[in-house]
């Protein structure tokens, strides 16, 4: 039987590019679809997740019940999955991990929001940590053109920062381990993107648009700066006794600089890929 909750979630996350109000205002969210493993039909589910590099984590905590979560017995049987992010949809590989790196992973979470150590004890099982590992292949974008795509994008890359630096701000003395990875998985993502645009949007449009030169050419130059502030970033975080004042100051100039760079690629660049190609 469908869960009325489950889809109000469901209904506002796709409708608002993955942002949800209310309880899971500023909780980093997807839409899980699993095959059901009787059925056969498609199963979504929203869930919180973990940055992880080049993958998320999901926690198979139902709340603290005591049996797994449907998503979680349908993925054991068919560990092929789709993953919605509010900007992307993408199929995805579900590995449950065990021994000392799902214990490590659990750690971490428990680190960040002691609520996961509740649910465990509540449930009296031990919570499986699946890794939701993007298959080869782009993603798909879930915006209605290029100019939204990329806006999206940003969106995304603010939201996220806007996250760790609340995580930051309220992670007293020290920096915990799941923050660390918070903070260096946007490190990667934000580089990647920009390589991304380097490699392929910036020269295609300087081809199409030669009068962008100086347009192309400020915007080459914003994400080598800001290539620079990510690699103090990561030493910061990656430091032993990581001062979190420190961390917050150099999340600070990067928020700064990346704000004047999105703003600027968006007002120039959103024309141009929304423009009729005649």
């Amino acid at each position: 039987m469908p869960n009325d909750f489950n889809q109000q979630v469901i209904e506002e996350f796709r409708a608002n590019g993955g942002r949800v109000g209310g309880f899971f205002d500023k909780a980093r969210l997807i839409l899980l679809t699993t095959t059901g493993a009787r059925s056969g039909a498609p199963h979504t589910t929203p869930l919180g997740y973990l940055p992880d590099g080049e993958r998320i984590l999901v926690i198979a905590s139902a709340g603290g019940a005591p049996r797994h979560p449907d998503w979680f017995r349908n993925l054991l049987a068919d560990p092929r999955v789709t993953v919605e992010d509010g900007v992307f949809t993408y199929r995805a590989e579900a590995v449950v991990l065990e021994g000392a790196e799902r214990d490590r992973a659990f750690a971490r979470a428990v680190e960040a929001d002691p609520g996961w150590a509740e649910y465990q004890e509540r449930a009296g099982r031990v919570l499986p940590v699946v890794a939701l590992q993007p298959l080869p292949g782009p993603p798909n974008p879930n915006a209605t053109s290029w100019g939204a795509a990329l806006k999206a994008v940003h969106d995304a890359f603010r939201r996220e920062l806007a996250l760790i630096r609340e995580e930051i701000a309220a992670s007293g003395t020290g920096l915990g381990a799941q923050l660390r990875v918070n903070c260096l998985t946007f490190c990667g993502g934000l580089h990647h993107h920009h390589s991304s645009e380097d490699g392929g949007m910036f020269p295609a449009l300087a081809e199409r648009r030669p009068e962008l030169a100086p347009v192309m050419e400020r915007l080459g130059e914003e994400h080598r700066r800001i290539a620079d502030l990510l690699e103090d970033l990561r030493k910061a975080v990656s430091a032993d006794g990581a001062d979190p004042a420190h961390v917050l100051a150099e999340v600070e100039r990067l928020t700064a600089e990346l704000e004047s760079h999105l703003a600027y690629e968006e007002e120039w660049l959103i024309p141009v890929l929304d423009a009729p190609v005649s």
